[in-house]
């Protein structure tokens, strides 16, 4: 798309993959794909319900379609909707519906009658047609229905999927532009649990003893798992684990495995082992909530303030920096130095915010990182490797969890967008002082980029602070993290926050003027809702009350980043709940959380409407009953794939199961 700030954008093309090219690629599909023009005919979406019978008469037979009613229509008219009718065709006769005006969920209860040819070789052509008064009718979708199938039957009633036109050749491949796509289909068939317990029992026996010689089926995955499956295998363990209750064992297992092999201590946990691709998925599955607390106020700062800073002399540009006055224009040497201050103040900002953060972080990861510190500091107790049990815990917490997520903060959910140039060069120096910081300032360091050393002082001042802060971080008895966690499992732990505008409906659908700006927490008892972070709970919606969470026609409020939550209120009523947001990744976000956490709801509606109550009738399908049933289906089980997806015991015990039969090839 060519984003345009004022009227719609623009379509540069499109590249379309089906299912058969991805099944044909297990490993997934990589590559550069061309751009094709979109040709309207194809871009069609929705069903449409039918009726086709044979009536047999005296003295000739019939062919009677009922067209019923459409939903989720393409919407072609910039007002968010179409106006559709229906088009049938039949042995060269062709009879049109009425027109519904500005709607996807039009409702037609119309008949058509044909005169049946009775060698049944004429198909039924039903098209669906957006009528417009000045231009040219925009094609919506068609279906082909052959009759020969109805020779016992007589009859077929249901929902079609509406089909594309017939596509024209494509002139515009390959001058349009390519985009390079990464994509993988996994179609995963799971089994119930009891089937997996073998399995499971084994796995966790394995992690629970702690004799070396009864460690075969964690040691065996980690000799043979290669390095392109590593990351995926990593994570399905870590969460199978975490969902058992031992994590912490079963990193502890891989890092007595990796302390092993390793001789030479500089280059402990450096490379891409299963045990540090393990330990970066639990960082990020167990704490994506302390890395906000953390990383996100400097990074915010950054994109709010918006500076210029270099420290690379071949790097710096004068035109970017502007004028320290009103006349004259900064010299590189002063740019150089007001960049140092600037980066001096944020990795300070950081590193305070680390060295106060003991206590936010989760008691999983404390307990971890304890684990880890004790395990490196027995393989290598020599005064002059004292420094490597501390660059351990600082490999993964500084290398491998805060690094990346600064110089990449849309990624791990920090900001809505990718940062522009300048604010990603900040990112990145930002990013390289807390690496020099994390390898506490090693010589190595320094040599790769000299023009660093004016943040030296706050480097140095960082390695002591982040030792003090380890010291602290690991100083938790066991006793003390059976208690904490006791503690946690009786709070209700928040799954995701953020402000959003807020519509709701009040008695018969009358809908408010606006909307009103609020705070929405989510946890897994409850949705509430509050003024600000810090204020007192305005209003709360109880999970189980809900019964459908769904998207909203772009023309009930003139957005297309519109949600709803249906819910059962106080009297036992349905009531809905508008939520707005910024953008359709946040709109998306929202629906998966929620969809996610009521996923053993009962009583879900398997219908809604996706417009509004409003002028005495619903604005999608302009039924006039407030409550009739929806004139579209539900899709509670489409959701996004997240690190902090709720655990899936069976998923990941199936993956682990299907890596393994893998292996035996390699065996």
């Amino acid at each position: 798309m060519d984003e345009d700030a004022l009227s719609r954008d623009d379509v540069i093309g499109k590249v379309c993959l089906t299912r058969n090219v991805l099944a044909a690629h297990p490993k997934g599909y990589n590559g550069w794909m061309n751009l094709t023009e979109i040709d309207p005919d194809e871009e069609v979406q929705g069903e449409i319900h039918l009726k086709i019978e044979i009536i047999n008469m005296d003295v000739s037979h019939k062919v009677r379609c009922t067209v019923f009613e459409a939903r989720d229509l393409a919407r072609k008219d910039r007002n968010g909707a179409s106006d559709p009718f229906v088009r049938v065709q039949y042995n060269s006769k062709i009879q049109e519906s009425s027109v519904i005006k500005k709607s996807c969920y039009p409702r037609w209860n119309e008949v058509f009658d044909f005169d049946l040819d009775e060698t049944y070789t004429e198909k039924l052509c039903i098209e669906v047609w957006d009528w417009d008064l000045v231009s040219r009718n925009d094609f919506l979708g068609k279906v082909v229905i052959k009759l020969s199938g109805l020779l016992t039957t007589l009859q077929e009633e249901g929902w079609f999927r509406l089909s594309p036109g017939q596509s024209k050749a494509n002139l515009d491949e390959g001058n349009l532009g390519s985009l390079q796509l990464q994509i993988r289909l996994r179609d995963e068939t799971v089994l119930l649990s009891e089937y997996y317990q073998p399995l499971v029992q084994l796995l966790c026996q394995e992690v629970k003893t702690s004799n070396k010689k009864s460690i075969n089926l964690i040691s065996l995955i980690d000799d043979t798992t290669s390095a392109e499956c590593r990351q995926e295998v990593a994570t399905n363990l870590v969460k199978l684990y975490l969902g058992q209750g031992l994590a912490k064992e079963l990193l502890d297992l891989l890092f007595r495995l990796e302390l092993d092999k390793t001789i030479e201590p500089n280059t402990l946990f450096r490379s891409n082992s299963l045990a540090s691709k393990s330990m970066e998925s639990f960082l990020k599955v167990a704490g994506t909530q302390y890395l906000h607390s953390v990383v996100g106020p400097t990074i915010n700062r950054i994109f709010e303030e918006k500076k210029y800073v270099e420290l690379d002399p071949s790097k710096v540009e004068m035109k970017e920096a502007g004028c320290s006055g009103l006349h004259r224009i900064q010299t590189e040497s002063e740019l150089i130095q007001q960049s140092t201050q600037y980066l001096q103040s944020y990795l300070t900002e950081l590193i305070t915010t680390i060295s106060k953060s003991v206590k936010l972080c989760p008691v999983t990861i404390r307990a971890t990182f304890r684990q880890l510190y004790k395990r490196v500091e027995e393989r290598f107790p020599e005064n002059k490797h004292m420094n490597i049990k501390f660059i351990a815990v600082t490999s993964f917490l500084c290398l491998r969890f805060f690094s990346p997520a600064i110089m990449s903060p849309k990624l791990f959910h920090l900001r809505e967008k990718h940062a522009d140039a300048r604010i990603s060069r900040t990112l990145l120096l930002l990013a390289k002082a807390i690496q020099n910081v994390g390898n506490m300032d090693a010589p190595s360091s320094r040599a790769k980029e000299s023009w660093m050393a004016p943040l030296q002082p706050t480097i140095q001042q960082g390695v002591s602070q982040l030792k003090e802060f380890i010291v602290k971080l690991i100083d938790i008895e066991e006793k003390e993290e059976l208690d904490l966690q006791r503690a946690l499992k009786l709070q209700c732990p928040t799954l995701k926050e953020g402000q959003l505008m807020i519509y709701k409906t009040k008695g018969k659908g009358y809908l408010p003027a606006s909307f009103k700006k609020l705070f929405a927490s989510l946890t897994s008892d409850a949705l509430s809702f509050a003024k600000t972070p810090y204020s007192k709970k305005t209003s709360l919606i109880p999970l189980s009350k809900i019964r459908a969470l769904e998207k909203v026609e772009e023309k009930s409020f003139g957005n297309s980043n519109v949600m709803q939550i249906i819910y059962m209120d106080e009297t036992e009523n349905l009531e809905a709940l508008y939520l707005q947001c910024k953008c359709v990744n946040e709109l998306n976000q929202w629906l998966s959380a929620l969809r996610k956490v009521c996923v053993n709801n009962t009583d879900m509606l398997c219908s809604y409407h996706p417009g509004v109550f409003k002028g005495e009738k619903w604005s999608c399908c302009h039924q006039k009953d407030k409550g009739v049933a929806g004139c579209d289906k539900t899709r509670h089980e489409v959701t996004l794939q997240e690190w902090n997806d709720l655990l899936d015991p069976d998923l990941e015990a199936q993956l682990i199961f299907r890596h393994l039969l893998g292996m035996r090839g390699s065996m």
